[in-house]
């Protein structure tokens, strides 16, 4: 059983920064954490890309948030002048540092993946994720 399920569902790469810093703060803490991805966020994870929002993507900001990252231990793609925060890096450590990876069951059927959950993730039908939600001491987003 989880202590805390987040919920990422679009596809915005500072959401999914957020989302991720937090379920890492809290397994670094000894929770128990597990991060659903549903919608545009399944999509990007799938095959797609996260987008910054556009208060977010400018050029000076994009190196000064790959620098404060970095400084914070997040991964960055890129050097020089093309460094930015690596959004599908950072999901490859939350897994690596123990953070539990779901795909949306009703969304992975609805984006035609069917039950093949994208790399890295852990597989949950319709019933396996009701339970992750219902037996979560805590559950953050909405789907």
């Amino acid at each position: 059983m989880a202590d805390i399920v987040f919920i990422v569902r679009d596809a915005l790469a500072s959401s999914l920064v957020g989302t991720l810093l937090a379920a890492l703060e809290a397994k670094e803490n000894g929770l128990d954490v597990g991060v659903l991805f549903t919608q545009e966020a399944l999509a990007a994870v799938a095959g797609g890309s996260f987008i910054w929002p556009r208060e977010l993507s400018g050029q000076e900001m994009r190196y000064a948030l790959a620098d404060r990252g970095k400084a914070l231990g997040l991964p960055v793609a890129g050097r020089s002048e093309s460094r930015q925060l690596d959004a599908k890096g950072l999901i490859a450590t939350a897994r690596e540092k123990g953070v539990a990876l779901y795909a949306c069951p009703w969304w992975s059927a609805l984006l035609g993946l069917g039950e093949q959950a994208p790399t890295g993730f852990q597989t949950v039908d319709r019933r396996g994720a009701l339970a992750l939600l219902r037996q979560a001491k805590q559950v953050v987003g909405s789907l």
